[in-house]
């Protein structure tokens, strides 16, 4: 994709603000613009990351009074979000478009590339230009889409689908019927109640000697990517939800959901059903008991939580003592 902003105003019916030539060919978020990437604002918690952000345009509301230069061109629209929402669909519905319906041929072979002694079971597909790397086993009734790439010594079990466009490393393990790629949760609310689908358009990547349990899903980001660090852990009947971030060697009991955006450190344990409110930042080291509800921060690292809203350690026993006593003569 490229658009100018003078193109993207006259799409979603706004005013540009600044240089209307100024050509964006992907999407950011708002923290991470860089030139030639578009940015949007609709929360103004987070406008002060307007005042540093690097990218080329920034869509924002026709209310937006800045109380700082802004360096990106800014589109000015009656609803960042709502109009967020209709440029990814508009973005998605254009490649799909313009993907033609395939299926094998001739020329699949061509396109997708497989290493040495690479096992593919039967009814397994494998799109076109998706990459496969030696000795990595995808066991019968695998959907792998195209342009994903997937590393060395894998081993892809009956069952899994993997949307296009993801990437696996090295040694990953992913158990059946798990889903890698699905979109996000997102939608935008409308005047008249009812809501609007956002289009995803980012992937998932997925780091080194990773295992991922049965029926989990990972789900893609909008815009950017929904990343999972290397060895980390996933038990079966997880929601990994869209634009997570997952250090290094955190391990995830069964059941355990994490919402959108949020970035849970290195070296964490989640124990079963532990549910995790989206756009939060999870120390390392972090030890999360089971059914825990995290709500806020988690800012010291090497704390262990227990409960609903959840509470250090000694805090939660300290409470629970209070809490086993209501009630008594």
């Amino acid at each position: 994709m490229e658009y100018t902003a003078k193109q993207l105003a006259q799409l979603l019916k706004g005013t540009v603000e600044g240089d209307p030539d100024a050509k964006v060919t992907s999407f950011a978020k708002i923290e991470h613009g860089k030139p030639g990437q578009l940015c949007f604002l609709a929360n103004p918690k987070y406008e002060h990351y307007a005042y540093t952000c690097k990218a080329s345009i920034l869509l924002v509301n026709k209310s937006f009074t800045p109380k700082e230069k802004v360096q990106p061109t800014m589109v000015r629209v009656e609803d960042a979000y709502k109009s967020l929402a209709d440029l990814l669909k508009y973005v998605a519905t254009k490649r799909r478009t313009d993907r033609r319906h395939r299926g094998f041929r001739s020329s699949w072979f061509l396109t997708t590339k497989f290493g040495k002694k690479v096992y593919l079971g039967s009814h397994s597909y494998v799109g076109h230009h998706a990459r496969i790397g030696d000795h990595t086993k995808i066991y019968e009734n695998v959907y792998v889409g195209d342009n994903t790439k997937i590393g060395s010594n894998c081993i892809i079990y009956p069952g899994v689908v993997i949307y296009p466009g993801m990437v696996i490393g090295n040694n990953v393990i992913i158990h059946a019927n798990a889903v890698i790629g699905s979109d996000g949760f997102g939608n935008a609310p409308l005047k008249d109640g009812s809501w609007e689908k956002i289009e995803h358009i980012g992937n998932v990547v997925i780091g080194d000697n990773v295992e991922i349990g049965a029926c989990t899903t990972i789900d893609k980001s909008e815009m950017e990517s929904t990343i999972i660090g290397n060895g980390v852990k996933i038990d079966n009947l997880c929601q990994i939800a869209h634009n997570v971030q997952i250090g290094d060697n955190t391990v995830m009991a069964a059941q355990c959901g994490i919402a959108g955006s949020t970035k849970i450190g290195k070296n964490c344990v989640l124990a079963g059903q532990v549910g995790i409110a989206g756009h939060l930042v999870i120390a390392d080291h972090t030890t999360i008991g089971a059914q825990a509800g995290v709500i806020g921060n988690v800012k010291e690292e090497g704390q262990v939580l227990l409960g609903s809203p959840s509470l250090p350690l000694k805090n939660y026993l300290r409470s629970y003592a209070v809490f086993k006593n209501q009630g008594k003569d």
